[in-house]
């Protein structure tokens, strides 16, 4: 199978492929299951959600969360499994230790782990720093949810919680890797877009053995608000269509790149990249 450019959509009449995102809800729309939601509709993918909080955010940040009980996680994620199917799924802001837990039980208890895939976006913070993870939650991050991933996608904010190495150049970035792979997960990305001092944004994926960089010029811009989302979820989606992981972050990154292009201004704070960038007809995306 080779490195898709686009995700090819289901005949009509035909179950386009079933996915899930794990994640908290962003009252502003540009992160979370919003961003996750808008994704999937633009890849052709049948996006279903567990959500795991509902946050009060703008673009100036976040000012409060409230967690959605466990056991209503946990039946969200086997309702969609023991009827609809999941062929792919990603988790995102999750919040607490006990959220986590109950996901990574689920998972099994629904016969998930190992037949399909599973992205862990390690959400700790929002962009403006403010923490989307309890503090003693993470490591119930480290050690019940990483080592179930396929794959885990952290920006460097979230490499140095959770390994405590601060990425400010290639060695430093494949010192990362591999300290984040030493924690179970098949695969790690350690995401570029954080080191701004670069002019390339460029991701690295380690799978223990072999690296894999994806390298994109870096976009001018302070409007980057859901672009860890987004990427995740085009991700997810091109594993559901059975892509290798390498082949799913190649088709990600240059999905998230040409939302970034197309980012537009929101609110009086952070503005969001634009998951609906493919509409665009006047060449900017």
């Amino acid at each position: 199978m080779t490195d898709p450019t686009e995700l090819p959509p289901a005949a009509p009449g035909h179950t386009p492929r079933r996915v899930m995102t794990i994640a908290g809800s962003d009252s502003g729309g540009s992160a979370g299951l919003q961003a996750d939601m808008r994704t999937f509709a633009m890849l052709g993918v049948h996006g279903c959600a567990a959500v795991t909080a509902v946050t009060v955010q703008n673009t100036l940040g976040v000012s409060a969360f409230h967690e959605v009980p466990t056991d209503v996680v946990a039946g969200q994620i086997t309702a969609v499994a023991g009827d609809i199917g999941i062929e792919a799924a990603k988790t995102g802001m999750l919040a607490s230790t006990a959220i986590i837990r109950a996901v990574v039980a689920t998972w099994r208890s629904a016969g998930l782990t190992g037949s399909v895939p599973l992205l862990v976006d390690p959400v700790c913070a929002s962009n403006v720093g403010e923490p989307l993870l309890h503090p003693s939650a993470l490591d119930a991050m480290r050690h019940e949810l990483i080592p179930t991933a396929t794959l885990i996608t952290p920006n460097l904010d979230e490499v140095r919680l959770l390994v405590g190495i601060d990425v400010v150049d290639d060695a430093t970035q494949r010192e990362a890797a591999r300290a984040l792979h030493a924690l179970g997960p098949q695969w790690t990305l350690v995401k570029g877009g954080h080191l701004r001092t670069s002019r390339i944004s460029s991701d690295l994926l380690f799978d223990g053995a072999d690296f894999h960089e994806y390298a994109a010029s870096r976009v001018d811009t302070r409007d980057d608000h859901g672009a860890g989302d987004t990427l995740a979820a085009a991700i997810t989606a091109a594993l559901a269509h059975g892509h290798t992981v390498p082949e799913a972050v190649g088709f990600g990154k240059r999905w998230v790149t040409d939302c970034i292009h197309a980012a537009y201004p929101l609110g009086h704070g952070l503005g969001t990249v634009n998951g609906l960038a493919r509409l665009l007809d006047d060449g900017s995306a």
